[in-house]
């Protein structure tokens, strides 16, 4: 039985922001800003759109005088990545 992706995640941009989230559990806007190749703005409200989700926490801080945005996964952000990794080898036959 197949089970409806996680429409949070079922997006490049918020897949690609939680995916460079695993290894890391933390980064910040610009090395996402790079992983993801996207804009500055759509940058931003696909991360808005994961911490609604209760996926990831956003931290705004200072570093050297400058704001600093830096994107954590939480825990339920990462049990739905590895539930939509898992829901996806279904649709792969993997």
């Amino acid at each position: 039985m197949y089970r409806s992706l996680d429409p949070v995640l079922n997006t490049p941009v918020r897949l690609a922001v939680v995916s460079a989230l695993i290894p890391l559990k933390q980064a910040g806007f610009s090395h996402l800003l790079e992983v993801t190749g996207t804009t500055q703005g759509n940058l931003s409200q696909q991360i808005r759109k994961l911490q609604e989700a209760g996926y990831i926490e956003i931290i705004k801080e200072y570093q050297n005088n400058y704001p600093h945005t830096l994107c954590k996964l939480t825990p339920e952000g990462k049990r739905a990545f590895e539930r939509y990794v898992k829901d996806i080898k279904k649709y792969l036959h993997l």
